[in-house]
């Protein structure tokens, strides 16, 4: 029999970066209210690397392919994402943003950043430099 005073709740990586992650949702639902944080990643890997097919920009984004069709569709219906047949390969949708969507990361960019920065302000700069490192090693 396990005794159940070896684990405490508080002290679950899990339970931590979830607790972590919802801070973060909060912060960036206030600051940028047209998008989820889901809907802005894809909208920020586009504008890095231009149109990519829905499956690679799920790859490209840590989403699986319901979650990216999903995301994909809310920003198409949205006007910030539009698709289009691959013309080698019909089956394969190519994911582009619109002027739309390239207006709004723009305008929204500087606020991202500030919500990245406000997520992390309880630690000096060198604390969130280590967790960011520390964070990548695990993921």
């Amino acid at each position: 029999m396990t005794d159940t005073s070896d684990y405490r709740l508080d002290d679950q990586i899990g339970y931590v970066l979830r607790r972590v992650t919802q801070r973060h949702l909060a912060i960036f639902a206030a600051a940028i209210p047209e998008v989820t944080t889901t809907q802005f990643a894809v909208m920020a890997r586009l504008a890095e690397t231009g149109p990519l097919s829905q499956n690679h920009l799920g790859r490209a984004t840590a989403m699986d392919a319901a979650t990216i069709k999903g995301v994909v569709d809310r920003l198409a219906k949205l006007g910030y994402v539009a698709t289009t047949a691959d013309l080698s390969d019909r089956r394969r949708l190519t994911v582009t943003l619109t002027e739309a969507g390239n207006q709004l990361f723009a305008a929204r960019l500087k606020t991202a950043l500030q919500v990245s920065a406000e997520t992390v302000a309880p630690l000096t700069k060198d604390e969130a430099r280590l967790l960011m490192s520390l964070l990548l090693r695990l993921s």
